[in-house]
């Protein structure tokens, strides 16, 4: 489902990108297929420089259909950014893709925060991460970086998934399932 980044991916990633109503919502924009090429080529970069961590998500048939990325990683925390492709919305694949992702951020790598910034007018996103059941709004807990993402002219919800809230409910899941066999 998840894969590292690869620059032959970059010209099916930049069409789903270009969507009009999924463009809005990327925090890298691109307005070519170069530019998009060289925008990941310099996120591949932030990773080996352990600034940012990026995924390609694929359809279960093996096709790139939208990106996963922490970025700003200072002290093990980051700043989840996610986008799927249209058509490929409200199949799933936003929660597997988060789940899985954050799998290897908590357990393989050393984050233990995952922020999420939200544009308030982003119901679609709003609503996904609230039914994750591990992610809490955190515009009260966390003021400082709440006023910090606010500056700008877009408004922005900020949510937090700490590393043992997310065990601790993927345990939960898993006990679940096997009381379900």
């Amino acid at each position: 489902m998840l894969k590292k980044r690869e620059l032959h991916e970059c010209t099916t990633l930049f069409e789903l990108m270009s969507d009009p109503t999924i463009m809005p919502f990327v925090r890298h924009k691109a307005y070519s297929a170069d530019e998009y090429w060289f925008l990941t080529k310099q996120l591949m970069e932030e990773e080996l420089a352990g600034t940012a961590i990026s995924r390609t998500i694929m359809s279960d048939y093996g096709q790139p259909i939208g990106t996963i990325n922490l970025f700003d990683i200072k002290h093990g925390t980051g700043f989840l950014g996610t986008w799927i492709g249209s058509q490929f919305q409200g199949q799933g694949y936003n929660k597997k893709a988060k789940e899985q992702f954050l799998e290897e951020l908590f357990f393989d790598l050393d984050i233990h925060t995952v922020f999420l910034r939200i544009r308030k007018n982003n119901v679609k996103s709003i609503r996904a991460t609230e039914k994750l059941g591990y992610a809490l709004k955190a515009n009260e807990s966390h003021t400082v970086i709440y006023d910090e993402i606010n500056q700008g002219t877009d408004q922005f919800d900020l949510y937090y998934i700490p590393k043992d809230l997310f065990h601790m409910k993927k345990l939960h899941q898993n006990r679940e399932e096997e009381q379900a066999m």
